[in-house]
């Protein structure tokens, strides 16, 4: 098909159903690019820590006696056991192996274990956890688990600039100092693939989003508003605030700028993250591929400190989006089945407004052949 067709070809169909292809996705992608894992005030003191799964590895992210937050492969140096089994929790004073007692101080090292002492040539730094980069940004913690990690500030401090223009335009909402108001986990029976294709694009907005397109009618014609660098998408006329009935939401963020107000913006921070900025608050997805055909995503709602101090009712504002999500994730659903029939054995096609997509299907590509 040639490049200036009208049609332009995605991925095959094993690209979403072949589990040799998923588990090639996870050695190259999510295992050498950085990966937004917890949200830091989900760790408020010393010893708190979750557990993640990244790629093929499972990650402690612990906050330090120190207040650092730091992340470790999920693994005992002794065994091999794991050391913790929770998603979330907190330890006193050490992480502890329930095997043989092996027990890590908070940054780490090797604190104790039955008959240290008389094995005095034990290094313990070395044979303490084996540590995973980290990165705090936007508030939550990001770990890379690559020997070399890819630059940061390139990979995902990059994504914001690409979409939005320049950094300040993100940093305006302040988003590492807003506070939790509502966080929903989503199972979804589809390939993580096809959730970001989903959220790239607008072609589909007029079909399945209603609520969405009464807020932002510019959505209605097809168009993401990350089709355009700088573009935020306009809230209709009649909308007060991005709520699901167009109702009044809260007061802009102190230091959003005027020509961002009452403005929808769109940012994929690739592979697993989705970032939604609107005057009022900030809505964040994680995915979390689980298996070929299916991804967890966790979604939050983020506002100013005050507006969830002062237990105001979000659910308005918390509706709009969640409803946008089931409807969202309803079509990957409905889209996962179809990649393993013949009729998509070479794929499908991308309409002009979906041609950017090819640009992800291209970058996908080229990490897998390294």
């Amino acid at each position: 098909m040639s490049s200036t067709s009208s049609l332009v070809p995605t991925l095959p169909g094993r690209s979403y159903t072949d589990p040799e292809i998923f588990e090639d996705e996870q050695a190259k992608i999510f295992e050498r690019l950085w990966f937004c894992a917890v949200r830091a005030e989900d760790l408020p003191k010393p010893g708190a820590f979750r557990t993640v799964q990244v790629g093929r590895e499972n990650v402690i992210v612990v906050r330090g006696r120190d207040d650092r937050l730091r992340a470790f492969l999920n693994v005992c140096r002794h065994r091999g056991a794991r050391l913790c089994m929770e998603e979330a929790g907190e330890v006193k004073r050490t992480i502890r192996c329930a095997y043989h007692a092996w027990s890590y101080d908070l940054d780490g090292r090797l604190a104790a274990a039955p008959n240290l002492a008389k094995m005095p040539d034990i290094d313990r730094v070395a044979y303490g956890l084996v540590p995973v980069e980290l990165r705090e940004w936007l508030g939550y913690a990001w770990v890379c688990l690559a020997d070399e990690p890819p630059s940061f500030e390139e990979n995902v401090m990059g994504a914001a600039t690409e979409r939005l223009g320049d950094l300040a335009s993100i940093d305006r909402y302040h988003v590492d100092k807003l506070a939790l108001g509502r966080r929903i986990t989503y199972t979804v029976k589809a390939n993580w693939k096809l959730l970001v294709e989903n959220f790239m694009e607008c072609y589909h907005c007029a079909t399945i989003h209603p609520e969405l397109t009464a807020v932002l009618p510019e959505f209605a014609g097809g168009y993401a508003a990350q089709y355009y660098v700088g573009h935020g998408a306009a809230f209709a006329d009649r909308a007060q605030g991005f709520t699901v009935d167009g109702s009044a939401g809260f007061e802009k963020l102190p230091d959003v700028a005027q020509e961002q107000d009452r403005r929808y913006y769109a940012i994929t921070v690739k592979p697993q993250v989705f970032v939604n900025l609107v005057p009022d608050h900030v809505i964040l997805h994680r995915m979390f591929p689980i298996a070929v055909d299916r991804t967890v995503v966790e979604c939050d709602w983020l506002y100013h400190p005050d507006v969830v101090a002062s237990g105001a009712d979000l659910s308005h504002s918390v509706e709009l989006f969640h409803r946008v999500n089931e409807q969202d994730f309803d079509a990957c659903e409905r889209t996962q089945p179809g990649m393993a029939s013949r009729a998509y054995r070479e794929g499908g096609v991308l309409v002009p407004s979906e041609h950017h997509i090819a640009q992800f299907h291209q970058w996908v590509d080229r990490r897998l052949r390294g």
